[in-house]
């Protein structure tokens, strides 16, 4: 029953997020944040100022956040030597199912955890998963919300783009 329930909670986030999928040029200075990381200790972004930064919002029950992280870790891959970095931001209130998640979807980036839903509402995110690309002098400048396949593509240009400026 409940593996049930899941799968139509999957099928009905995709459906949903999916077609909301959308890639918006935005401006403005990257809210400050800090939060506790997989790394074992608290993370902030200001901290990141200098590097390309991607944020990601994502949660364990999203089937597009299941779909784009192994993408995101290709990403990362290819360009954190030339000075980028994802934040991914768990919004789960319980942060052990982001670990179960993670025993599925191995990546090496950074997950942080926000747990009470701060810096989400910081950001004002309405999809699951959201993401914001903020350039080296921490100024926001893409938003994608939700996913599609195809986005990688998107991510990966626009990370080019800042790392070049």
């Amino acid at each position: 029953m409940k593996k049930t329930l899941m799968t139509g909670i999957l099928a009905v986030s995709v459906m949903i997020f999916g077609a909301m999928a959308q890639a918006v040029e935005i401006e403005g200075a990257a809210p400050d944040f800090t939060l506790r990381s997989s790394l074992e200790k608290n993370l902030r972004l200001s901290e990141h100022k200098g590097q390309v930064v991607m944020i990601n919002f994502w949660a364990s029950w999203c089937g597009p956040c299941r779909q784009e992280m192994p993408l995101m870790q290709e990403i990362y891959d290819k360009y954190k030597k030339f000075g980028f970095t994802i934040m991914a931001v768990n919004v789960d209130e319980d942060p052990s199912l982001a670990d179960e998640f993670l025993n599925d979807v191995s990546v090496t980036f950074p997950i942080l955890y926000d747990t009470k839903n701060e810096v989400s509402e910081m950001y004002n995110v309405e999809a699951m998963p959201t993401s914001i690309m903020v350039d080296r002098n921490g100024n926001m400048r893409y938003l994608h919300k939700g996913y599609q396949p195809g986005f990688e593509e998107k991510y990966a240009k626009e990370v080019k783009k800042l790392i070049r400026e």
